[in-house]
């Protein structure tokens, strides 16, 4: 548990424009010109409620516009690039608050100083350390305080902070699975969304402040999920809610406990199609090809979706900070359905995939062998057998000894019988997946 009196380390700028840090404070010191807004908007009557369906220029957009927030719109990489992050930095009136791991896109960069010049209070929470190191990261850091932006720094209680969000004015909340780089977003496959949504936007802003202070965060709202918080428990109840359908973007899905219920969604007759990878090959899964895969994201029964940046991973659900949402939205939710279906069908399936389908299908043949042998009914076949070797042996052998010996011979050559045909749908289920995977000519 972290302290309620942590020190802290932020970074803010004078009025003269000179940078220096703080260290030692429960909260960052803001100009009083610079200090954000807080606030999360007013919520207009219905009657002022209008359908808004004007596309952008890439990214996705659905959403019904009013103070109840109802307004979400997808963003989809590669494709979508930045431009809807420029656009929402360059429209803040009062403040931008942005979460970063990694970072290289000048664009977004000269949106934020931009900002900065209106007066717009800019506010960046950098990871204190990434995959790369820290040496990168604290240079971004100076780097954005000499052009004005105010600098924190998050704790180092966690293994990794990898969320990645932006909030402009507290009313508009930017979540993201990709990273601000060009690697993740021209060349991964990720997501991120863009949503008005009060309590979404209010959970965000407490993360944020919380985080910035290093001070405990406790989950408000269980559509908004933090690891190491709510996420495991939120997404495992997202899991089991399953009746029909799971499709999943993940790179490496390895938690017992998520493993186990995505067993039982099986067994219980739920679809379960990963692209990315599954701990010792569970279940069906396929390499994204042509892209990386940089996104987390899970659809359930073509209704709901999860969307942020933990895997199914242990370090993932304990002990990194990732965010993420669970929403509902048909036009998304399809867009995303239907890009899954794209990818799953560009991909071929793994090695892992081609041998997890054989040793479903030997397991199930297994137990439908061990079914049909114990429900087989041989007495009559038993009886009739034993009474005509008693007939011929002028009743000089045992009924008793007779009936359990062709007993056991009948049921050895009805599990010989289907354990042949288990082993023949096998090889011919596993000819088939390869020669469907084979490209098209």
């Amino acid at each position: 548990m972290r302290s309620q009196h942590p020190r802290m380390q932020c970074f803010t700028n004078s009025p003269s424009g000179e940078s220096y840090s703080l260290t030692g404070l429960s909260e960052p010191v803001l100009s009083h010109s610079q200090s954000p807004d807080t606030t999360t908007g007013v919520r207009m009557p219905n009657s002022q409620r209008r359908l808004v369906g004007r596309p952008t220029s890439r990214a996705r957009v659905f959403c019904i516009q009013g103070g109840g927030g109802k307004y979400l719109k997808l963003l989809i990489q590669p494709g979508d690039g930045v431009s809807r992050l420029v656009k929402g930095i360059k429209k803040a009136k009062k403040s931008v608050e942005i979460v970063i791991f990694r970072f290289d896109q000048d664009e977004v960069e000269s949106a934020l100083v931009e900002a900065v010049g209106k007066g717009v209070f800019v506010h960046a929470l950098i990871a204190f350390t990434n995959r790369g190191g820290e040496e990168h990261l604290r240079r971004l850091e100076m780097h954005l305080l000499a052009k004005g932006v105010s600098v924190a720094r998050t704790a180092g209680d966690l293994v990794r902070y990898h969320g990645k969000m932006m909030l402009v004015d507290r009313k508009e909340l930017y979540l993201l699975a990709f990273n601000f780089t060009h690697l993740d977003i021209d060349h991964c496959r990720s997501f991120g969304i863009i949503t008005r949504n009060a309590k979404l936007v209010q959970e965000a802003g407490k993360l944020f402040d919380m985080d910035t202070k290093r001070q405990n965060y406790a989950a408000g709202y269980s559509k908004f999920l933090v690891s190491p918080v709510n996420a495991r428990k939120e997404l495992g109840k997202f899991l089991k809610g399953a009746k029909k359908e799971l499709l999943i973007y993940d790179p490496k899905i390895s938690d017992r406990a998520m493993l186990r219920i995505l067993d039982e969604r099986r067994n219980a007759g739920v679809d379960v199609r990963v692209i990315g990878e599954v701990s010792r090959g569970r279940f069906p899964a396929r390499n994204l090809s042509r892209l990386r895969l940089h996104t987390r994201t899970i659809l359930r029964d073509r209704q709901d979706a999860f969307l942020g940046s933990q895997s199914l991973r242990q370090l993932e659900l304990d002990a990194r900070r990732e965010i993420g949402v669970i929403f509902r939205n048909r036009n998304i939710t399809s867009t995303l359905l239907r890009t899954f279906e794209e990818d799953w069908a560009a991909s071929e399936p793994s090695q892992k995939e081609l041998t997890a389908t054989a040793l479903q299908i030997g397991k199930t043949a297994k137990k439908v062998a061990r079914a049909v042998t114990k429900a087989l009914p041989v007495t009559a076949v038993v009886k009739e057998v034993a009474k005509q070797i008693r007939k011929k042996s002028n009743g000089n052998v045992r009924v008793k000894e007779v009936e359990q010996k062709v007993e056991t011979v009948v049921k050895d050559a009805v599990k010989n019988t289907v354990r042949a045909a288990a082993k023949e749908a096998m090889q011919n289920a596993v000819e088939e997946a390869a020669r469907v995977a084979q490209p098209t000519k």
